[in-house]
């Protein structure tokens, strides 16, 4: 499923499959992505309850 694999991405478990610096800087920066994304959906969320 899809969660799965954002967990993945989030937690540092190795993924199947060649592993260069290439692959390692794609799956550092989809992380940093996804937690932006995340953040700012909290904040959405906080922003309209309020």
């Amino acid at each position: 499923m899809i969660f799965k694999k954002i967990w993945t991405y989030l937690t540092f478990r190795k993924s199947e499959g060649p592993s260069n610096l290439n692959i390692k800087m794609m799956h550092g920066m989809n992380r940093i992505s996804l937690l932006m994304f995340v953040v700012a959906l909290v904040m959405m969320v906080v922003k309209f309850c309020k």
